[in-house]
């Protein structure tokens, strides 16, 4: 039997959980509330839901076939938490489940609430109910279907008909292409990508040709609304397909936000996890739009998301942010809402926004490093202010370059001397200071050139700034500053000291300068990486296989399982013990895992091995290392793809619209092995159709 875990219901105020209104019916003694509706907002969760009743009647059938298309949404714990009624601590069971109306899914959706005698027998309430669903989404059996005769020529046009459109809308998500033109009507000469790319597949194939143009009026499926369920569709079966690979393990969150080009403020999610194969997957979830940046706003839309892909919290083992304070607070940021509720959910910071970040506050307290990224930020805007200046500064790279050629300083091959320019640095992009250092060092003399220029023939504003820019980049102390973060950027290795007895250029230089910024660097790394971070970190590090298992450690191991006491039990370390010195002993004799280079290729080593059975709780310590994020930079990718899809020319997509599309353009992978069945499917359970399959 399907069921429903459900919350015990809270206590509702005068406005309705989704964004909807009441319309009371005066003729009623009781006043009965109809509630609007909207299919996108209706809640997962039974504790937040509405009564059917509650609707109005005609809608009714609409909303049972939403649910039943979206299916269950039961998280099954070992242990429910507790909750105090008169004093007491209760607690919900699983046991409940099975026993109890209040929790059956047909039960709630068709309005039966005798608990007494709950499933009973063929014609028993609950089993009426079930019937009920099902015939619900057997549109055949419909009296609108009765009705409507069709013929089996006329349902192998519509199949071919739909399946043409699927092709169609497939093949512009994953390329991110615009559906609508600005005119599309009949004679129009551009009616923009959908209808064009149908009338080209039409031109091209006379049996597809015939059933388009034969197909009725007022079912051609070319309408915005088709579009956007079978949209929908596609992007539903490709999240359903995601989360059937995630096979309800363990698995990590990557979250950021950014406003899109409407300006509302997007965040993305995505997931990080294992697969059955032990390969590192990490998958875009959606997009949503919050009102509000705080952290407990969007703990709220992240449970929402997770809550409607049927995915807990109890299995989240890792969350990975950038650097914001809403986000990686210790009172009240959003990594410490969610440990608050699962204390597995260790959290790690983006090591890329961590180290860049790092420099930063180097940059900013240094006088000396904050004056040369100064001088280097000034010298970008004026050298790049134009494209004219643009120009002359890759005319000059190009003279230098040949004349390195010609004298042999320099040699020409593949990917050698290819053009450059200057960009100007990101806080939070890693490598863009480190690359625009290298530049700078690079194109040097070409930059004095421009400069140079400027300075004769710009003007008299330019010639000034230009004049200042010439006698701070010639100095010493900007070229030794230049080379010194060239270096720091592109080292991360510990540097040693050695003590001066004087006072010298070599001991300001060393000391004064280059000592300090590597010691704020360390003490900007260790304000930043916990102490707990460390230690899990570097016990982590003992499962790596590179130079026969040099790393391995059994007591960090050992440690290691017990940051996680609900998936060791006491009893689970001892057997860990002696199922390590077994392990290192297998691997370092055997010749297949004699050259793996890191943790993701031993796990699928492992897998391939059928090792991960004969050692599950060693393999389950490589799983949960591999969940916990370290970078967030997919999430990042992500921004960028929602900066493609929904641009100048698209600014007025909606927020599900875009989701869909961002679902099908960023996960194509997924999404094309998908059939057309599949998705057409979907598309006609989603709501009564004129036409059947």
């Amino acid at each position: 039997m399907d069921n429903y875990l459900i919350k015990k219901p809270r206590i509702q105020d005068s406005s309705p959980v989704q964004d909807s209104s009441h319309v009371q019916d005066s003729s009623s003694s009781s006043k009965r509330i109809r509630v609007d509706f909207n299919l996108e907002n209706l809640p997962s969760d039974l504790g937040l839901r509405q009564k059917i009743s509650s609707y109005h009647p005609n809608n009714h059938d609409e909303i049972r076939r939403y649910y039943l298309t979206k299916g269950l949404c039961q998280p099954i714990l070992d242990v429910f938490p507790l909750s105090y009624f008169s004093e007491k601590p209760r607690r919900f069971r699983s046991d409940y489940i099975d026993k109890d109306a209040t929790f059956c899914f047909y039960c709630y959706l068709f309005g039966w609430q005798d608990v007494d005698s709950h499933v009973g027998g063929v014609n028993s309430a609950h089993s009426q109910a079930v019937k009920k669903g099902e015939d619900l989404l057997m549109e055949k059996q419909h009296i609108q279907s009765v009705l409507v005769k069709q013929l089996n020529k006329d349902k192998h046009d519509y199949r071919v008909q739909l399946n043409v459109i699927v092709d169609c809308i497939r093949f512009l998500l994953c390329r991110g292409l615009a559906f609508r033109g600005h005119n599309e009507s009949q004679g129009s000469s551009d009616k923009g990508n959908f209808l064009e790319l149908m009338q080209f597949l039409g031109d091209h194939n006379e049996s597809i040709n015939k059933v388009l143009q034969t197909a009725l009026k007022n079912c051609k499926l070319t309408h915005p609304e088709i579009q956007k369920d079978i949209m929908n569709a596609i992007a539903s079966e490709t999240s359903k397909a995601i989360i059937k690979d995630l096979d309800n393990g363990f698995f990590s969150i990557l979250v950021d936000e950014l406003r899109d080009i409407s300006v509302k403020e997007q965040k993305s999610l995505v997931l990080h996890y294992v697969n059955k194969k032990g390969t590192i997957i990490e998958r875009f979830l959606g997009i949503v739009h919050v009102a509000s940046t705080t952290a407990l706003s969007l703990k709220c839309a992240i449970e929402c998301l997770l809550c409607e892909h049927n995915l807990s919290l109890s299995n989240l083992r890792g969350q990975g942010y950038d650097g914001a304070s809403n986000m990686q607070g210790d009172i009240n940021g959003l990594k410490t809402l969610i440990l608050k509720e699962n204390k597995l959910t260790f959290y790690v910071n983006c090591f890329a926004h961590q180290l860049q970040l790092t420099l930063v506050v180097v940059a900013k307290n240094h006088i000396n490093i904050a004056e040369f990224f100064y001088v280097v930020s000034n010298l970008v805007t004026v050298v790049g202010g134009s494209c004219k200046r643009r120009d002359v500064l890759r005319d000059a790279q190009f003279v230098k370059i040949k004349e390195n050629l010609e004298n042999g300083v320099c040699r020409s091959g593949q990917g050698l001397n290819q053009e450059t320019n200057l960009k100007r640095p990101g806080d939070t992009r890693w490598g863009s200071y480190y690359g625009t250092i290298l530049n700078l060092i690079l194109m040097f003399s070409a930059v004095v050139d421009v400069l140079e220029i400027i300075e004769e023939d710009g003007l008299s504003d330019q010639k000034v700034e230009a004049r200042s820019i010439i006698r701070s980049i010639l100095s010493f102390e900007f070229v030794f500053a230049l080379h010194l973060m060239k270096n720091i950027l592109g080292i991360t290795n510990e540097l040693s000291r050695h003590n001066t007895q004087q006072r010298t250029n070599l001991h300001h230089y060393r000391v004064e300068l280059f000592y300090t910024v590597i010691d704020m660097q360390l003490q900007e790394l260790n304000n930043r990486f916990s102490e707990a971070n460390t230690d899990l970190l570097l016990c982590m590090a003992c499962l790596n296989p590179s130079n026969s298992f040099v790393a391995f450690d059994k007591e960090k191991l050992i440690r290691l399982a017990k940051f996680y006491p609900s998936d060791f039990l006491g009893t689970d370390i001892l057997a860990l013990d002696s199922q390590l010195q077994n392990y290192i002993s297998d691997m370092r004799s055997n010749d297949f895992f004699l050259e793996l280079q890191g943790v993701s290729e031993l796990a699928e080593k492992l897998v391939r091995t059928r090792k991960h059975k004969t050692y599950p709780l060693v393999y389950l310590l490589v799983k949960l290392a591999l969940t916990l994020p370290v970078a967030t930079a997919i999430v990042e990718r992500s921004f960028s793809t929602m900066k493609y899809i929904k641009n100048e020319l698209r600014n007025r997509m909606g927020d599900r619209w875009m989701n869909d599309c961002l679902m099908v353009y960023i996960e194509k992978d997924v999404a094309c092995s998908i059939d057309n069945e599949t998705i057409m499917q979907r598309f006609q359970n989603m709501k009564t159709r004129r036409r059947q399959l």
